[in-house]
């Protein structure tokens, strides 16, 4: 890549992409990140257009517009920065995630399992392992339960003392998933308590919120509505107040009140809550609409309402299929033989 000073155009444009990442404006984060891009192309500095084109599908990718983001990375990925393989994992990293935000599971294990193995002789360790972590979740989320195990152990054995306290808690907490989903409760406590102990509100608020709302789900998939995760659900909730959150980060939330009043014998409420999602915004993944509309069903059942149950499963079945998660597709369909 050409390398070369930056003007004072580029820098203001640049800083101000920052700061409105820093605020949380993720939109606009990315509409100045593109115009800092523009400048650095203009100039003929393509290291700065490389690098502000990735932070504008960060942006993108943080306001959930899976799509735009998708599309950037891939613009990306015909401009590889030097051949820096590096580099390629991370945007293949990116994509990866903008493609699970879109459901489309298959894709994103391929892009996420091509990062990993573009990183797994060059010494970097950090970007390996956030490879590692797109792959077991993709693998998770498609019932790939087995596979996604191995892959687990594997990353559990390339974390080491260099890999930074975030990350190891985000590794741990991916590994901790994938044994919930496993139906190995002992262990996906075990590694959530390992996640829980590296993170820190003080460091990273946004951090700290996902993982509650995420060991809250989890645990609430076990059928465990114990006071851990009560906790776990008032922290995200508390946190997510404080930073705003996402329009997903708000449904999730609402998920998983409403899985917990499920769970704690209230269906009418759950229904109450759940419902609250809908409409959800187009950027809304496949497969949360599947796990809204299972509960949906679920508590409707409990109730005898046996039309809005079936309609909600069904429903469910068809967001999981387009999510690519068919054992989640039927696991809904199962549910229908109980509605009366």
């Amino acid at each position: 890549m050409q390398q070369s000073s930056v003007s004072p155009s580029y820098a203001a444009a640049e800083l101000r992409a920052r700061e409105h990442w820093s605020s949380h404006d993720f939109r606009e984060a990315a509409i100045a990140a593109q115009a800092a891009a523009d400048i650095a192309g203009d100039e003929g500095d393509s290291s700065s257009w490389w690098h502000m084109t990735f932070f504008r599908a960060e942006s993108l990718l943080a306001a959930g517009d899976f799509e735009a983001c998708a599309q950037v990375a891939g613009a990306l990925l015909d401009e590889p920065g030097d051949g820096n393989l590096q580099l390629q994992a991370q945007v293949r990293i990116l994509k990866a995630k903008a493609r699970h935000g879109l459901g489309m599971l298959d894709e994103v294990a391929d892009e996420a399992r091509a990062a990993a193995d573009l990183t797994k002789d060059e010494g970097d360790v950090e970007i390996n392992v956030k490879a590692r972590q797109a792959l077991i979740a993709a693998l998770a989320d498609s019932g790939k339960l087995e596979e996604a195990w191995a892959e687990s152990l594997i990353m559990a054995e390339v974390i080491s003392g260099e890999v930074d306290d975030q990350l190891v808690g985000k590794a741990y907490w991916v590994i901790g998933n994938v044994a919930f989903l496993s139906n190995n409760v002992h262990d996906g406590l075990y590694y959530h308590d390992l996640a829980a102990a590296t993170f820190s509100p003080a460091r990273n608020l946004t951090v700290w919120a996902k993982f509650n709302n995420a060991s809250a789900a989890m645990r609430l998939a076990a059928d465990v509505a114990d006071a851990d995760a009560l906790r776990c659900i008032e922290r995200a909730e508390l946190a997510t107040d404080v930073i705003g959150g996402s329009d997903e980060d708000h449904i999730l939330l609402k998920l998983n009140r409403g899985h917990w009043n499920y769970l704690a014998g209230d269906p009418r409420q759950a229904i109450e809550i759940l419902s609250g999602i809908f409409p959800a915004p187009e950027s809304t993944s496949p497969q949360i609409l599947g796990e809204a509309c299972l509960l949906l069903g679920r508590s409707h059942a409990a109730l005898g309402i046996g039309a809005e149950a079936r309609k909600h499963l069904l429903d469910a079945a068809d967001h999981f299929e387009k999510a690519g998660a068919p054992q989640r597709a039927e696991q809904a369909l199962e549910f229908l033989t109980d509605v009366s």
